[in-house]
């Protein structure tokens, strides 16, 4: 099958021949004729797969078929939005349409964050039919009015499970408010769960679906293996892989981004150039960065999640899982950078005791062993203890469960002492009920010496009472006397008159009747009367 039996127009065709591409996925299969169709689509392929030109082909001939929309002043504004979870992506996406819409009278532009506003709304000002967005992006356009979005015939959600994991589904929803209610809706993601189910069920109408394989599989080209090794010799095994193995390009995964610029900087040591990629660096930095690992001056390139969607790198060799990723659907992403449009990879992870527990959740989720392999010389410690893994103000435990009501691993925990495991109660420790830090009790009353006041002196509040007089400790408002305060009506609204601890020594004048001339003065003659 060529893609001119898939029914795209001629212009459509000779760019992707032009991009050295005649035979399409699996995935392209399917979804093309359903969009060409006009149906709503819930997609599920394997990263990798070219799902992107599958949404991007044909949203381009649906678009060059209609004219132009225009707003009340004759500006164009945009007839489809792609939304996407990170800038990375968004900027894949709007090269594929560039590239394959290249014979089309079209104009499409991408917005994101991290760069200024200025640029993005001059192109809207020129008028363009096609928007790629990151969610928080296009909000910030829309709230300064920059972008119109009554005209929006298609709209498509680029791994849209990403955009669930980082918090967009609220954006997402008020962005499909904005929206006209007469759409096509396109959904589609690398991993297919049921919070996916639930919000294709929200946002599209009579969806057709589309799955390539089965649910949150791996990429059948890339070759998995796991090399165990001791958590501190994590990185001379890296170095001696990349040596051995003379690896031109080497896309390594961490945890956290100090993780990342820590294993960078220790590389740049060792003679091998890298250099961190994560959410601190600036988009400028960022887009450098990956310009220098694509042509080759940079050989390794050391990145957190951030970057496991949105990179395409033609034969990108290896991808190495220098941690593991707690979120077992984190590591279909981070291997699916390599083995992509028909060619092989391979994706090796360096696991120590530590990380079991992830390990356990991954072949769980892929419903597959991974072949493990020892290398001479980096044989790990058979004794070697799990130790809890620390992020922030966040412990993984990730290593084997050992008894009691510990929890999967993976699981996270906050060190202040939270409940662990899936039996544990609230209120229980970390340790089991009745094992943790004893709860909190308040001594006797008898115990407490009796508090002393002194009338018409301010309290104010010590840290350290003992050294100060019994008026200056913090309980020293008890004694405050009370008087009443004439408040205007609406002020009072019905409650009757409002109270107010005296100040003292406030020689304030009063009537002769003892009702006060202002707000907040005294009465005179002894009028105050206790709590």
């Amino acid at each position: 099958m060529s893609f001119q039996d898939l029914g795209l127009i001629e212009p459509l065709v000779r760019a992707v021949a032009e991009q050295g591409y005649t035979v399409p996925t699996p995935i392209q299969q399917q979804a093309i004729p359903v969009v060409l169709a006009g149906h709503d689509l819930l997609a599920a392929a394997q990263t990798g797969t070219g799902k992107t030109a599958g949404f991007t082909l044909p949203l381009l001939q649906r678009l060059s078929g209609g004219q132009p929309a225009r707003n009340a002043k004759g500006k164009v504004i945009p007839r489809a939005l792609i939304l996407t979870p990170t800038r990375e992506l968004a900027a894949q996406v709007h090269e594929n349409l560039a590239a394959y819409g290249r014979h089309l009278e079209l104009h499409s532009m991408v917005m994101y964050g991290g760069v200024g506003m200025q640029p993005q709304i001059n192109a809207l000002a020129r008028g363009m039919d096609i928007v790629v967005a990151t969610p928080g992006r296009l909000l910030d356009h829309h709230g300064q009015r920059n972008i119109d979005l009554s005209a929006v015939q298609m709209l498509v959600l680029d791994e849209a499970d990403r955009m669930l994991d980082m918090g967009f589904v609220h954006d997402m929803r008020r962005i499909v408010a904005l929206l006209p209610r007469q759409r096509q809706n396109l959904l589609f993601s690398a991993t297919f769960s049921d919070d996916i189910k639930r919000l294709a069920g929200d946002f599209l109408v009579n969806p057709q679906q589309v799955s390539v394989a089965r649910q949150n599989a791996t990429a059948d080209l890339v070759e998995q293996i796991v090399f165990p090794v001791d958590r501190e010799r994590k990185r001379d095994m890296l170095v001696h892989l990349i040596r051995e193995r003379n690896w031109p390009q080497t896309l390594v995964f961490t945890r956290t981004k100090h993780g990342a610029n820590r294993l960078a900087e220790q590389l740049d040591k060792e003679g091998i150039k890298a250099t961190g990629f994560h959410g601190n660096k600036t988009q400028s930095a960022r887009l450098r960065a990956l310009a220098d690992f694509k042509s080759g001056k940079l050989q390794v390139l050391v990145a957190t999640d951030i970057a496991a969607r949105g990179i395409d790198i033609d034969q990108l060799p290896v991808v190495v899982n220098y941690e593991l990723p707690n979120i077992p659907e984190d590591y279909v992403h981070r291997i699916g950078r390599t083995g992509r449009a028909g060619s092989t990879g391979q994706a090796i992870s360096l696991v120590c005791v530590d990380e079991l527990g992830f390990l356990r959740d991954i072949e769980k989720l892929v419903r597959n062993p991974i072949a493990q392999q020892v290398i001479p010389g980096f044989e790990p410690d058979p004794n070697a203890k799990a130790q809890p893994i620390v992020m922030g103000r966040t412990v993984l435990h990730g290593g084997e469960r050992r008894g009691g009501t510990a929890g999967a691993g993976g699981q996270a925990q906050r060190r202040s002492g939270a409940s662990a495991g899936n039996g544990g109660k609230r209120g229980e420790s970390r340790n089991g009920s009745g094992q943790g830090r004893p709860a909190r009790t308040n001594p006797p009353a008898s115990a407490k010496p009796p508090a002393q006041h002194t009338p018409g002196r301010s309290a104010k509040p010590a840290t350290n009472t003992a050294k100060l007089p019994p008026e200056r400790r913090a309980d020293a408002w008890q004694g405050t006397a009370w008087v009443e305060l004439d408040l205007p009506q609406h002020v009072r609204n019905g409650q009757g008159r409002s109270r107010r601890p005296a100040a003292a020594g406030a020689g304030l004048s009063t009537s002769a009747n003892g009702n006060s001339h202002g707000f907040g003065q005294r009465r005179s003659g002894g009028g105050q009367r206790g709590r």
